[in-house]
């Protein structure tokens, strides 16, 4: 494909100079590393490095252009294109180059603060039910059909996007549903890519560090639905229990489902019931109720069901399939994921690490009415230090003994955070525990609980890494956990273990 085809949509004021248009391309490459003979190069500032620095790298692997904001530097003898926004440029090549599968697929995406993983594997397992060859892209995984693929980041940027949709239309596939992160539309990663359904599951204070305001957060958000950004969905899914999902402003052509437990809601969970073994509410669609049974634990999955059965219905799937699938769909690992050995109290690890998270994780374990709730959690470092108090005062306030330790601390010294989160701890009198050594952490809070008791283990959820300054150490909740409750003497011991 000959670049001037590549760059046809973009704005008037990209330069790409006439003996640059000419020439074919093989196809892109935004990571020098993988650059191929033939390829163009898009040179954008990553989270840790310039793209730029990788120009001439790439043209010594074959690269036929570079594509940058930046001029190209004095002296380079580079077929250079510059553009106003990299990212933009690279999705406008992107799918210009991956078109036929492109314009065959059917894309979901799932923004908000949480239950955005949760609602992806949710409308995954309805499709696949239905017969559907999918893929999936999400923070624990990202999927092609049968295939597992590592996830670097909860939304990739779009030339993966389009590469994994042009895999899935060779195994005979349409279906991509995909967490879509604030940081991805704020930074276009998701630029010109068009939603079927996109659904929008709630707001809540986090990463503030990087949109500094809720306003901002917002506004990223948002952009999942607006015509800035690509064109508008043909169906939105909005959360009517929660105050921004209510302001999201649509296109005309857009048809809203709206779910939720209040009376505004057109896809309405009523007469809730939440144990251990897992949720059930009736479903009110146009006046029919319908009793939907999940083995998803903890009352929050409520909403992030009715989510996914909106977001299904919008893809035309039948009401008794839907019901069907769900009824029988696993729970996503580290969402309200329990360690079982056979002990008389119960351990939860889950990935709630912002504070309506953890609150929700909380609401839901007290109904359960244990013993005690005992809650394990920390906060990550390199992370909107303003939500550190109100998570401990989250884990106080509804809990009964806390044990404050660390998360993935980065480049921050864990003890600095545990300062920060302690803040919040104090307005309160919760008997509590710190421990900077989060596996000594979950060890001692295993080692407390008593019959009827719940460990919470809340901030990691499905990780296996805890990330530090100078190193990353293979770390694992559930494993951690699993392995303390062995030390009590529940279960078989870890050398019987098969």
């Amino acid at each position: 494909m000959r670049i001037a085809e590549l760059f046809r949509q973009l704005p008037d004021d990209a330069e790409i100079p006439p003996e640059i248009a000419s020439l074919e391309a093989r196809g892109l490459a935004y990571d020098s590393r993988q650059v191929q003979p033939g390829d163009v190069f898009f040179a954008f500032d990553g989270a840790r490095t310039d793209g730029n620095l990788y120009a001439v790298s790439a043209m010594e692997k074959g690269a036929v252009a570079v594509v940058s904001e930046s001029a190209a530097p004095a002296g380079a003898a580079v077929p250079w294109i510059r553009v106003p926004h990299g990212r933009r440029a690279l999705a406008t090549a992107a799918h210009a180059f991956y078109r036929n599968a492109a314009e065959r697929a059917i894309l979901t995406g799932i923004t908000g603060t949480n239950g955005k993983t949760t609602t992806a594997w949710l409308i995954d397992a309805v499709l696949r039910a239905a017969g559907e060859r999918t893929a999936l892209i999400g923070t624990v995984n990202y999927r092609l059909g049968d295939t597992l693929l590592p996830a670097r980041n909860t939304t990739p940027e779009s030339l993966d996007i389009y590469k994994l949709i042009q895999s899935l239309s060779d195994l005979g596939g349409r279906y991509l549903t995909m967490e879509v992160s604030s940081h991805a539309l704020a930074l276009g990663r998701v630029h010109g890519i068009d939603y079927q359904t996109a659904v929008f599951t709630n707001l809540t204070q986090d990463h503030l560090d990087f949109h500094r305001t809720m306003a901002s957060y917002f506004d990223a958000k948002q952009l999942l639905f607006s015509e800035e950004r690509a064109q508008p969905p043909a169906w939105a899914i909005l959360n009517a229990d929660d105050p921004y999902a209510n302001q999201v402003a649509l296109a005309p052509q857009t048809k809203a489902i709206r779910f939720g437990l209040n009376e505004t809601a057109d896809l309405r969970g009523l007469n809730v019931e939440a144990g251990f073994y897992g949720v059930s509410f009736d479903v009110d669609w146009h006046g029919k109720r319908l009793r939907l049974r999940s083995p998803l634990l903890g009352e929050f999955n409520v909403h992030n069901l009715l989510a996914a059965y909106g977001a299904c219905i919008s893809h035309g799937i039948e009401r008794a399939a839907i019901h069907e699938a769900l009824a029988h769909a696993p729970a996503v690992p580290g969402r309200f994921e329990r360690v079982d050995a056979g002990q008389p109290f119960a351990v939860v690890v889950d990935y709630a690490h912002t504070p309506d998270a953890l609150i929700n994780l909380l609401v839901s374990a007290r109904k359960l009415k244990p013993a005690r709730v005992i809650t394990v959690f920390g906060c990550g470092g390199n992370r909107d230090r303003s939500k550190r108090p109100l998570m401990a005062e989250a884990a106080a306030s509804l809990s009964d003994f806390v044990v404050l330790t660390s998360d993935n601390p980065r480049t921050e010294a864990p003890l600095d955070i545990m300062n920060d989160a302690l803040v919040g701890l104090q307005r309160f009198n919760t008997p509590r525990l710190l421990e900077v050594d989060r596996g000594e952490a979950i060890r001692r809070a295993i080692r407390m609980a008593e019959p009827g008791d719940i460990v919470l283990i809340a901030g990691k959820g499905h990780e296996t890494q805890q990330i530090f300054a100078d190193r990353t150490d293979h770390f694992d909740d559930r494993e951690v956990a699993l392995e303390a409750i062995l030390q009590r003497g529940f279960g078989d011991s870890p050398g019987e273990r098969s």
